[in-house]
């Protein structure tokens, strides 16, 4: 299945609810879902509200969901849970944990890009480093102690000094960065994972 290239708002309408694909620019009053609330996109999109949502139909849309705030196919996000179940402990925190330490992410959540998409784009063209050694895998998983940066063309692309100001020091609790340098200070915990998804559900929908 190739990669969703269309309008980035209109799977925000699928889903109910914004995912931010285009990084904190889409919080916006002008954004959909604050202009006509979470009505699904199409001819019929206002009746769909009312129909009554089946456990499947639940369990689909938190794992669409989720896969498309991280920009995966199908087939990486089934990887991702494959990895995750072989892993001791909760399934759930696992999963998130393999998804929030991946390169691409790590990049977005540092502030060097203003969505996930662009911070692909930048591990794919050669523009990061870790520990010194350039990854252009977007799936390559950072570790504890790992250091991340730019190089000196990224560093000086508008899009990166904008996703700076914009984020400001906004990081989360296991990053840590200085000027254009990043480190994973800690592997995120369950504290620090999106409490707002449904993480059973995904389970459940790859346990049928």
């Amino acid at each position: 299945m190739a990669r969703y290239l269309g309008p980035k708002f209109r799977l925000d309408r699928r889903e109910g609810t914004n995912l931010f694909l285009k990084g904190k620019r889409s919080a916006s009053p002008k954004h959909p879902i604050e202009k006509k609330g979470a009505v699904p996109p199409g001819q019929h999109g206002a009746s769909k509200l009312k129909r009554k949502v089946s456990d499947f139909g639940l369990q689909l849309r938190e794992k669409q969901k989720v896969k498309r705030i991280y920009g995966l196919l199908e087939r990486q996000f089934r990887h991702c849970f494959s990895e995750a179940s072989k892993e001791v402990g909760n399934t759930g925190e696992a999963l998130f944990r393999i998804l929030e330490t991946r390169l691409d992410n790590v990049v977005y959540r540092l502030g060097f890009a203003p969505s996930r998409a662009s911070a692909r784009q930048l591990v794919t063209h050669g523009h990061v480093t870790v520990n010194s050694k350039k990854i252009n895998i977007p799936s390559y998983n950072v570790k504890k102690g790992d250091i991340i940066s730019l190089s000196e063309k990224a560093q000086k692309l508008p899009g990166t000094k904008e996703s700076l100001e914009l984020r400001g020091d906004q990081l989360p609790a296991w990053l840590a960065r200085q000027a254009l340098v990043g480190k994973v200070s800690s592997l995120p915990s369950g504290e620090d994972l999106d409490t707002t998804i449904d993480k059973q559900l995904i389970i459940e929908w790859y346990s049928r």
